[in-house]
């Protein structure tokens, strides 16, 4: 990779980093819902232009079906769970977690597309789950905290957001092979924010949030979603995609680095711990570290 290429890269995963800090001062304001659907409209009116620009509004038309199904699967529900998550765990907890859909994507291609892993991938699996589980169960509480929801229920939504995104990279791979990514990015935001028009309506809050939660949501959408989405899909073109998916490695060092500096969010050795099991898991079972040849069979 240049040096571009690798700023590209850091880019990426501080604004994918910087989203959960966001998430943590709007959401209380807003709400999950209400804070996805905004999300996914500032993104979608970032990309639809640019779409038009590039000259493949045509694609949008000819492959809507998979990309509503995309857009629903890939952005309007897990934005709405890791949203729903910030109102009770940390935002580097959270991208903890998230880092474990890649994990979520090589059992889902196991079971749904037959594609069986390597012991070293296997092993991956196995590990990176391992992680997830400890952690989870480190914040197993279901006390209500300060905004109602209890860290389980946190947890629980991180984990079903990873696994719609591992479900999502699978039927992407199947549905929308060779649909330039740019129809792919801003035709799932479009899906997204048609799915989330009316929920994220009727669940708008009674009081306008504030202009720091406006704010927030208004980076989130623009910077950590429509400018990370074609940065990501730009990285994908010029160094592939196994290249571009260490990006998951870096996003929650960021998240956590955010966090700490901006609302003091505590960095526990516990969290390390399980980050640093999920993140060398997820390295086994996407390929991008492995073992002596006389063990990867």
């Amino acid at each position: 990779m240049k040096a571009r290429q690798w700023l590209d890269l850091l880019l990426l995963a501080a604004l994918w980093g910087a989203s959960f800090l966001f998430m943590r001062i709007a959401a209380p304001a807003f709400g999950a819902t209400a804070l996805a659907f905004v999300r996914v409209l500032g993104a979608c009116l970032l990309l639809l232009p640019l779409l038009a620009l590039a000259g493949h509004v045509g694609a949008l038309r000819q492959h809507w079906r998979p990309l509503l199904v995309v857009g629903v699967i890939n952005s309007a529900l897990p934005f709405a769970a890791f949203a729903y998550a910030a109102l009770a765990i940390s935002g580097g907890l959270a991208a903890i977690f998230n880092a474990a859909a890649p994990l979520w994507a090589a059992l889902i291609a196991w079971a749904w597309l037959g594609e069986r892993p390597t012991r070293t991938r296997s092993l991956g699996l196995a590990l990176g789950f391992a992680g997830v589980l400890a952690l989870a169960l480190d914040k197993a509480s279901l006390k209500p905290g300060e905004h109602g929801v209890s860290a389980a229920l946190a947890v629980a939504a991180c984990l079903a957001g990873t696994v719609l995104y591992g479900f999502a990279a699978n039927y992407t791979r199947r549905h929308l092979s060779g649909v330039p990514s740019m129809a792919v990015a801003a035709g799932s935001q479009l899906a997204a924010a048609l799915a989330l028009a009316l929920p994220g309506l009727w669940a708008w809050p009674a009081q306008n949030p504030p202009p720091l939660a406006w704010a927030a949501a208004t980076v989130l959408a623009l910077a950590c979603t429509g400018a990370a989405y074609l940065l990501y899909f730009r990285l994908i073109a010029q160094v592939g995609p196994a290249r571009a998916i260490t990006v998951t490695f870096l996003v929650p060092a960021f998240a956590m680095l955010w966090g700490a500096m901006f609302i003091a969010e505590d960095v526990t050795p516990q969290m390390l711990a399980g980050g640093a099991v999920i993140v060398l898991g997820t390295a086994l079972a996407t390929g991008l570290l492995r073992l002596p040849s006389r063990w990867a069979a």
